[in-house]
């Protein structure tokens, strides 16, 4: 089997963070992502959980590509004995308002309608860009791969971003409006129900229908995407985990781990070594 490689890569100049995966058998539980991410199976198989029911239990094979907009939730298990490899490239939502408003015209976002796609031409684009981004290029010729690969994208699988209104909508936003704001603090299901005024057996039934996760899974997530801000920041990881409700510093590198695929350290020093290079 092959030596397992993770690497991440951030393109200042386009605002894209873009990662590479290799030799992996790593499963990743459910979660979702505060951001958008664009992705292409290179080897291995896997099996997709998504919120997207029509692809519930979907097997991804090379030349996949997945598209997840911000607040799916997906998980994926290994499958058969070939190593898992995969590219990556993730755009926070204002990068994305930003560059959609450039390629249409319109500041709005994009919704994906699918979460995988297989197409050839698109992949092509799309594994030049993201070599491109890890070897480091930057100016005229990268600007133009990812306007010309976001074009297709939302060209050819998105909408426009209107959120359905689920039950209990507004209890549903000031549960994520609460645990975002408490996310460094021990927080009870009895603390989140009282903000909201609903009952424990209401809140959970309505926020996992519309979430796709249970209040709990949601405050981990929060707190993974919190702590990924202030790492790349330059923040130790054990202040990270201090600053976001974890513990200690290994009860956020066992979360980190499982769900970013890098341990916290690892993941700081990217940044801190762009920062030299920088320099």
């Amino acid at each position: 089997m092959k030596k397992e490689v993770r690497k991440v890569v951030y393109a200042e100049e386009l605002g894209l963070e873009s990662y590479y995966l290799q030799g992996t058998t790593h499963a990743f539980p459910r979660h979702f992502h505060e951001y958008y991410v664009l992705g292409l199976v290179e080897s291995g198989q896997r099996r997709l959980f998504c919120n997207d029911n029509r692809q519930e239990n979907c097997t991804l094979h090379k030349g996949d590509i997945l598209l997840f907009n911000p607040g799916d939730n997906h998980a994926c298990v290994q499958l058969g004995q070939e190593a898992f490899a995969y590219r990556g490239i993730n755009i926070s939502q204002q990068v994305m308002l930003d560059w959609a408003e450039e390629i249409s015209g319109r500041r709005e976002l994009p919704g994906f309608s699918q979460n995988v796609v297989y197409d050839k031409e698109i992949s092509v684009y799309l594994h030049i860009l993201h070599e491109m981004i890890m070897q480091g290029e930057n100016g005229l010729a990268l600007e133009e791969k990812w306007l010309f690969l976001l074009d297709m994208f939302i060209k050819k699988y998105a909408h426009s971003f209107v959120e359905r209104v689920p039950e209990c909508r507004q209890e549903i936003d000031k549960a994520c409006a609460f645990m975002e704001q408490h996310l460094a603090e021990h927080i009870g299901l009895a603390q989140i129900c009282q903000s909201v005024g609903l009952s424990k057996s209401a809140l959970l039934r309505a926020f996992t229908r519309d979430k796709g996760l249970t209040p709990y899974r949601y405050l981990e997530n929060i707190r993974i995407n919190a702590a990924k801000k202030l790492l790349a920041q330059g923040v130790s990881p054990l202040e990270a985990a201090m600053r976001t409700g974890f513990a200690d510093q290994s009860h956020l590198t066992n979360y980190f781990s499982r769900f970013i695929g890098l341990t916290p350290a690892a993941y700081r020093e990217i940044f801190c070594q762009q920062r030299k290079t920088e320099k």
